[in-house]
């Protein structure tokens, strides 16, 4: 009878606790406050040249150590219904078409594998109410127009190569050497990847179990006229010897609590946390893009200003032989003191520039030395004719590897990822967590019989369902401010390829445009070098006035000024192409 009363009691438990557990989540489904998410908007309708729809899915080689070891599932291309995933027409490249570096998995080693449902991470929006057509990130459409340069055409992309290669003076690449060892704001970025690796890494433990170990000394005295008190005084540690007054207490144990996982709650906010952690290194990648482009604009542009002090001396020396000339004529009564005054004029007038040009190259070396992370001093740089200074020829490459190279695209994509991964977590928020704790050690009244086995042994075990009922709004504000972040984390994914694809445009464009612009100024250098022997020979014999002269040379340093500063130009569109097309950030490749 003992044993059957027994047995239905234990029945009556089991019940009790499956009823606890389908009640709370019952309670915690969709229809019990999980707030409907909204869906992010098109973007606008890219060139036919990156117009190649793919299916968004994980960008990542979920084999990351053993942390995101699953390669998730492809989403779903046809247009979902309520509660289901959504596709996007995006570039980002499908597992398939791109794994991590080594250093990124290495890095990435931070916690137990995931799950294949990930996947659903990553949708620009997931249980979402959505139209009869699917969201997407761009629209499919192709339109007319566009670049002369044809993107996709081209079978390689020229940032795929290292910049030693991009850059071959010696002088620049020594600068951006040191620029990439001293440098503070890389440092200071460096430190910023380490809190994110630290953040990642913290968030791998919180679904494994906690043990904590202790020990404890104590001394209670309890008055007798309490109940404590009164029961001590009653009971005997052994016959005839009674509780000490006060009593001590020692105490050696070990705790331990965990949270079970169930609903990967824990392991997607440490997903999103590598995720992040990836993304800062990607961020990382484009400020060491951005960086090496500006430490070259500012030497070509140190190498321009010698060549406007060169350009400056020549015209200088032009001018004081006419000076020269005028004061002969003067003296022989063919000229005027007119004409012996203008040339004066016009010589100090271009010795005071020289000055000017001297302080600007003080400043522009001083910006190199700040960017290689050093105190002002002489810059090296080598001699050589501006004019004809030309940098490695740029090639767009195939659209796709645009996007690939781009490191400020590839960080639009983690955080992207991070924004799905943030919005299951909020989710989960809503279900039932289940925790459980337990307890091991020893405990007495003295030191000599803590370790006595069974009878200063203690122990306990237990465990808590709990879900949310009553007031939602904390969890429920919180989910839709990871979906706002989620939506702003798609715009930001829109931007910055619309924003990639404009500058390429530009800054190719421009290469051209001013490469062909320096080719005619050429042609105008030419006649005006040839006009300025011309008029001082008629000078000379008297044939021609002093200001055909003087504009004659004016013209010919002004052209020559000018085109200098459209060579300047055109380097600094060259390394700007260079920048956007990924730089240094692009990987391993070939130029022409």
């Amino acid at each position: 009878m003992y044993l059957l009363n027994k047995s239905r009691q234990t029945r009556q438990r089991q019940r009790a606790l499956i009823a606890a557990i389908v009640t709370g989540s019952f309670l915690a489904q969709a229809g019990c406050g999980i707030p409907e998410l909204r869906c992010a908007k098109s973007g606008a309708p890219l060139p036919q040249a990156y117009n190649r729809p793919t299916t968004m899915t994980d960008t990542v080689n979920w084999d990351v150590a053993t942390s995101l070891a699953s390669e998730p599932k492809a989403l779903d291309v046809e247009a979902p219904a309520k509660g289901g995933l959504i596709r996007l027409t995006s570039f980002l490249r499908q597992a398939s078409d791109i794994e991590l570096t080594q250093a990124e998995k290495s890095d990435a080693k931070t916690g137990d594998a995931a799950e294949d449902d990930r996947s659903a991470s990553y949708s620009s929006v997931d249980n979402a109410q959505v139209s009869a057509a699917p969201s997407i990130l761009f629209d499919g459409n192709p339109i007319s127009g566009g670049s002369s340069f044809d993107l996709a055409n081209n079978a390689d992309n020229s940032v795929q190569s290292s910049w030693h290669q991009f850059f071959d003076d010696p002088f620049l690449t020594s600068l951006i050497d040191q620029a990439l060892v001293g440098n503070q704001e890389l440092r200071i970025l460096a430190e910023e990847i380490q809190i994110a690796c630290n953040e990642t890494y913290a968030r791998s433990g919180e679904y494994r179990p906690f043990v904590d170990f202790g020990a404890g000394v104590g001394l209670e005295k309890h008055g007798q006229h309490t109940i404590d008190g009164a029961v001590e005084e009653q009971l005997e540690v052994a016959p005839g010897r009674a509780f000490p007054d006060p009593l001590p207490d020692f105490l050696v144990g070990a705790n331990v609590s965990w949270e079970l996982d169930i609903w990967k709650k824990l392991r997607n906010a440490q997903s999103a946390a590598a995720m992040r952690y990836l993304g800062s290194q990607e961020g990382r990648n484009y400020i060491v893009t951005r960086m090496v482009a500006e430490i070259a604009e500012n030497y070509y542009d140190l190498l321009a200003l010698d060549n406007r002090l060169v350009t400056l001396d020549k015209t200088i020396e032009i001018q004081e032989q006419s000076l020269k000339t005028a004061e002969s004529m003067k003296e022989a009564a063919r000229g005027t003191e007119l004409a012996v005054q203008r040339f004066q004029a016009e010589v100090r007038k271009n010795q005071s520039e020289k000055l000017i040009i001297a302080q600007e190259i003080v400043e522009v070396e001083n910006r190199i030395n700040f960017l290689c992370g050093r105190f002002p001093q002489h810059v090296d740089r080598m001699s050589v004719e501006y004019i004809d200074l030309n940098l490695r020829s740029i090639r767009a490459g195939v659209p796709s590897q645009l996007l690939q190279n781009r490191p400020d695209i590839r960080e639009a994509e983690r955080e992207l990822q991070a924004a799905g991964l943030d919005i299951k977590v909020a989710k989960a928020r809503f279900y039932p967590s289940l925790n459980l704790n337990a307890g091991l050690g020893y405990q007495a009244f003295a030191a000599g019989y803590l370790f006595r086995t069974p009878e200063s042994l203690i122990y306990g075990i237990g465990g808590d369902l709990i879900a949310p009922l009553i007031n939602k709004r904390a969890i429920q504000a919180a989910y839709r401010t990871a979906n706002a972040k989620q939506l702003q984390a798609v715009y930001k994914y829109q931007q910055t390829v619309l924003t990639a694809y404009t500058e390429v445009i530009n800054q190719l464009n421009k290469v051209d445009n001013y490469g062909k612009s320096i080719e005619i100024k050429k042609q105008q250098l030419a006649a005006l070098e040839a006009s300025v022997d011309s008029a001082t020979k008629l000078f000379q014999n008297a044939r021609a006035e002093y200001v055909e002269v003087l504009l004659a040379q004016r013209e010919m340093m002004e052209a020559k000024m000018l085109i200098i500063d459209i060579k300047q130009q055109q380097l600094a569109a060259t390394v700007n192409a260079y920048q956007a097309l990924g730089g240094s950030g692009g990987g391993p490749a070939s130029f022409n």
